[in-house]
């Protein structure tokens, strides 16, 4: 699975809006998941619905969206169809649940996604091997023994996106700029030595 990952927007709709673009085109993501406690993705996401299909975007307006091509011509109806579409393939955009987290398994570990680490309980952290979050200033990737914590970073910040690749061997953490530059790849895996994280003209463990 490729799974996308979106820091907090801190109000840049805009920023956002080009990040989750990046993720879903070039980065080729299944999934994209928005690790924080506002509905700005879900604001974004209803933009990008009504300039395809509307004002009502909703499932519920669908059978009213598709009586109009009823009369419509050949082309019409072939243009209906691939709005519709790209409207569903918006559904794989997500945000986290109010004051929850959401839980993946990625390369058979488990991966919890939380706003804020701070709200985990050390249940939580022993059942998973990687936690991302997404409360922090800037990107990290830190080990504390068997676990990994992940923040991409927020939006407008050196990172801001990242994708989760667990087709690799491991699960490979790639983190991306404003540009869509990677800045600090990483591969989690059961490497005796550890994940080391590598930026851009220099690295550090």
């Amino acid at each position: 699975m490729r799974l996308g990952v979106l820091g907090p927007a801190q109000g840049d709709l805009p920023a956002l809006a080009r990040g989750a673009q990046h993720l879903l085109d070039e980065g080729r993501a299944e999934r994209i998941i928005y690790v924080a406690d506002d509905d700005a993705l879900e604001r974004v996401v209803e933009g990008w619905a009504q300039s395809l299909v509307g004002a009502n975007p909703t499932e519920g307006a669908l059978f009213e969206r598709a009586a109009r091509c009823a009369t419509s011509t050949p082309e019409a109806i072939d243009a209906f169809v691939a709005s519709e579409r790209a409207r569903l393939r918006l559904r794989v955009l997500t945000s986290l649940p109010p004051g929850q987290r959401t839980i993946e398994i990625l390369d058979g570990r488990v991966a919890l996604f939380v706003f804020d680490k701070a709200a985990l309980d050390e249940e939580d952290i022993v059942a998973a091997s990687l936690l991302v979050f997404g409360k922090s200033s800037e990107p990290l990737i830190k080990k504390v023994g068997a676990r990994t914590f992940f923040s991409p970073g927020p939006i407008g910040s050196e990172g801001g996106t990242a994708l989760l690749d667990d087709g690799q061997g491991g699960v490979r953490i790639e983190v991306m700029n404003a540009r869509g530059a990677v800045i600090a790849r990483e591969i989690v895996g059961p490497s005796a030595a550890g994940p080391r994280l590598r930026v851009q003209g220099g690295s550090h463990g």
